[in-house]
């Protein structure tokens, strides 16, 4: 099958890797082969995984190395139709009415209609990448929508017409998999499972990100985090969490704390949960990272 004209230059996975890493996402090669095969088949992506490990992240770069403006649509309990795809803006149609007086006004042009994610990326296919985040959150119902519009890219609007897409969207969706995913959406796209970095690679993540950080520092939180994720925690530290405190602490070091009181006292933006934190209090200095320089 030919390469979609979306990946143009990007014509294989070690290409479409190395665009990655030099946009500062560090994907390995299972990743980099997953998303190409996604773009090169004209599929969405399933990203899976715990909070935290990268998946957002992941098509933010994507979205970056194709040059294409990430269109998110964040998903909750309780999402529904309108809140993705369109609405009718109410207010000024009724202000319209008022200001028409005896003259038509037509309340369902353009001027009135509010796009959503959806419908923004069915009207912009070519330079837009689609981000369903968190798909994971939102109900059954709803999901069994998604499916029906990933399947044809199309749109009705009733007071308008139909709305379809002029080419596949890219389309990226995530899930924390805090309920399992219906298998017609799973067959539908191209999976992979994101996991915790391994700490050579997560170090290279924080190198990556945070340019003030010293090797030795970038070591020393890793490690302590890696640590932190095998205790019981509600709220086990994401790599986010871990560039975090490793620039929390470097910054608090150049003003004159020593290790690792530093660390010690920037803790509040690796663990962010009272009962982890309780849980962590009596043990945390035997967590917390040594001297790190």
């Amino acid at each position: 099958m030919a390469v979609r004209p979306n990946i143009a230059g990007l014509g294989s996975p070690d290409a479409l890797q190395r665009a990655l890493i030099d946009a500062q996402y560090l994907a390995d090669d299972a990743l980099a082969t997953a998303s190409y095969l996604a773009l090169a088949l004209g599929k969405p992506m399933l990203l899976e995984g715990a909070p935290g490990v990268g998946k957002t992240e992941a098509a933010k770069a994507l979205g970056g190395v194709l040059g294409r403006q990430v269109i998110r649509l964040q998903c909750y309990e309780g999402i529904d139709a309108a809140a993705a795809l369109y609405e009718w803006n109410y207010p000024r149609q009724m202000l319209a009415i008022r200001q028409a007086g005896d003259e038509q006004v037509d309340l369902y042009s353009e001027d009135f209609l509010l796009e959503r994610p959806l419908l923004t990326a069915l009207r912009n296919p070519a330079t837009s990448l689609l981000l369903i985040d968190e798909i994971d959150r939102a109900d059954h119902e709803f999901e069994a929508f998604l499916l029906e519009f990933l399947s044809d890219f199309t749109i009705s609007i009733p007071e308008t017409g139909t709305v379809r897409a002029t080419q596949p969207p890219v389309v990226v969706l995530t899930s924390n998999r805090t309920r399992d995913l219906h298998e017609a959406l799973r067959r539908r796209c191209v999976y992979h499972w994101i996991d915790y970095p391994d700490p050579a690679l997560e170090a290279e993540i924080v190198m990556a990100r945070a340019s003030q950080v010293a090797r030795a520092t970038a070591d020393a939180v890793v490690a302590s985090v890696n640590a932190l994720r095998g205790e019981p925690l509600a709220k086990p530290p994401g790599v986010a969490e871990t560039i975090e405190w490793a620039e929390a602490a470097t910054l608090l070091n150049t003003q004159g704390a020593r290790w690792p009181d530093a660390f010690r006292r920037a803790i509040g933006v690796a663990i962010k949960d009272h009962d982890d934190m309780a849980f962590l209090a009596p043990r945390l200095d035997q967590l917390l990272p040594g001297e790190a320089a």
